[in-house]
């Protein structure tokens, strides 16, 4: 373990509660952390009673941000930012008469370690102080979940949704009592505010075993609870070129993505584009991962049967209203549930594309146009779809071409992101002033079709496009 010389932020809470002679106790998520050499910079600190007074008067010393979590239970945060970092500092009463009760009141025995924050000395690593009354080290070194106790759920609902963002963070595994217990206690979760589910529910998102802690999500009848949407993809057969059905597909597309990224994890300007945030600290990636399970969730409702084949028209654009209103739901921003949308309205666009041999520079450019900064994003969706769908009608070279078309699609976009953007020849005060036209409905199909003449290399001065708008004018004028 670390000393405490290595955290300064320990140092700061230590003094700042020694002057005051009050106890306090180091719980939880850190020490577990420290046993398991995993950086952290969130500290739960527990004490007998005026949490939340304590926590306002830290956040005053140490020019925090004061948040108040409950006031009912006397619990708030401490968040302090610097540069690049960012440190939360969780104060709460005891949840019992003492520290014990308290600490049979947490979740899961791997969180149960603690230590007095007085008694901690500079040269002192961590492992010198540790309490762990609750079994909670061996826990630890046998990468094993178990609740405290069968009330731990009830308690806090929002657990049955944290084993799962444990186990996919630290890769234990849940110990099967403890399991049996989540798939019995499953309903509990709709009591959760949607703000908690859904910050759980992205920190699963996040990691690299998505997929594989999805589907045990979903065995344990928890997922369907905290995304109710997804119901009406179960059992659902599709045609010849898959092998899975529409839920089960949407699960092995997650895993399919997964492996996508696993391979693609050198490219560094990928990483950087995934990483980057959309809404709060939710990256593009997380999100990425709910709309390749989410992409076919308009399927259902498309379905037609004709001459005993099945078809799902449309199913992309009636996927977009189901996911607008999930991500409403579970609260995400206006600029993640625009994103969510377009990935699942243009999930079909790549395989259009490699319908043929080789795309026009036109297709292309009405790809990039339409995709925007999710070109990418799309792209991956599409090859992770692709390599779901193993059905007797999917030959290996038409996989093989679609991986190639989506290769060169998200090639394409970091090119061009390295290139001066692109400038239209015209825009609309040239219609106005050089052709003397009346603003209308007719100037976007005007300057849209320019664009697009202008990517194919057909029209290259100001002059031929004027000269192509004067006609295109005319067309719409008298059709």
């Amino acid at each position: 373990m670390a000393l405490l010389k290595d955290y300064p932020q320990l140092r700061s809470v230590r003094d700042f509660v020694r002057r005051r002679r009050i106890p306090v106790y180091l719980v939880g998520g850190f020490l577990r952390d420290q046993i398991l050499g995993r950086p952290c910079l969130d500290f739960d600190f527990t004490v007998d009673h005026s949490a939340i007074k304590l926590a306002r008067a830290f956040a005053q010393k140490i020019k925090g941000a004061f948040v108040l979590l409950d006031q009912e239970h006397g619990c708030a945060r401490v968040v302090k930012k610097r540069q690049a970092t960012t440190e939360t500092y969780d104060f709460a009463d005891f949840r019992g008469k003492d520290l014990l009760s308290d600490l049979k009141h947490r979740d899961f025995t791997i969180n149960t370690l603690c230590c007095e924050i007085n008694s901690l000395k500079t040269g002192q690593t961590f492992d010198d102080v540790v309490s762990d009354s609750l079994k909670g080290r061996r826990d630890i070194e046998k990468k094993t979940i178990r609740m405290v106790s069968a009330r731990a759920f009830r308690d806090d609902p929002l657990r049955l949704l944290r084993a799962f963002s444990l186990r996919a963070l630290l890769q234990f595994k849940i110990e099967p009592k403890t399991a049996q217990t989540i798939a019995l206690r499953k309903n509990l979760i709709r009591g959760v505010s949607a703000e908690r589910i859904r910050d759980e529910l992205f920190k699963i998102l996040q990691t690299d075993r998505a997929a594989e802690n999805l589907k045990l999500m979903d065995k344990a009848g928890l997922l369907e609870k905290v995304l109710p949407q997804i119901a009406v993809m179960v059992g659902v057969r599709q045609g010849p070129y898959h092998h899975l059905d529409i839920w089960k597909h949407s699960l092995e597309t997650v895993k399919q993505l997964e492996t996508i990224l696993s391979i693609s994890s050198a490219d560094s300007k990928l990483m950087a584009y995934l990483s980057e945030p959309l809404g709060g600290d939710r990256s593009r990636l997380a999100l990425l991962k709910l709309a390749a399970l989410l992409h076919d969730i308009g399927k259902p409702q498309s379905l037609r049967r004709k001459s005993n084949k099945i078809y799902f028209y449309g199913h992309d654009r009636v996927g977009r209203r189901i996911v607008r209103q999930l991500a409403i739901d579970l609260k995400l921003s206006n600029n993640e549930r625009r994103i969510l949308q377009d990935m699942v309205l243009w999930h079909l666009r790549p395989g259009y594309l490699s319908n043929f041999q080789q795309p026009t520079r036109r297709a292309l450019f009405r790809y990039f146009r339409d995709t925007a900064d999710e070109a990418v994003s799309i792209a991956l969706l599409s090859w992770a779809d692709q390599r779901s769908t193993r059905g007797p009608l999917t030959s290996a070279a038409d996989q093989v071409h679609h991986e190639n078309i989506c290769r060169d699609l998200i090639s394409e976009y970091f090119r061009a992101k390295d290139q001066k953007p692109f400038t239209r020849l015209i825009n609309g005060h040239d219609l106005i002033r050089r052709l003397k036209l009346k603003p209308s409905p007719h100037f976007s199909r005007i300057l849209n079709g320019i664009e697009e003449q202008q990517a194919a290399g057909k029209l290259k001065t100001k002059q031929e496009a004027l000269a192509w708008a004067k006609r295109a004018a005319a067309r719409l004028k008298n059709p």
